[in-house]
């Protein structure tokens, strides 16, 4: 079984709460980082289906 660290717990804790849509700004401020990018450069991976839901979002405000 691989060993589990503080830090696996921390990545996961953050992948859920950007996965639960949470914005990236209290993410990055729970996480003590200095600033989004940061967390963004870390956690991008977690939220691919966000560029998907923006695009979503945008045709429906524009009524497409």
């Amino acid at each position: 079984m691989p060993r589990i660290t503080p830090h696996h717990f921390r990545h996961t804790h953050a992948s859920l709460l950007l996965q639960a849509g949470i914005p990236i700004k209290e993410v990055s401020e729970r996480l003590g980082h200095k600033d989004i990018t940061i967390t963004l450069e870390i956690y991008s991976h977690v939220m691919p289906e966000e560029k998907e839901k923006t695009a979503a979002k945008f045709a429906n405000f524009v009524g497409f």
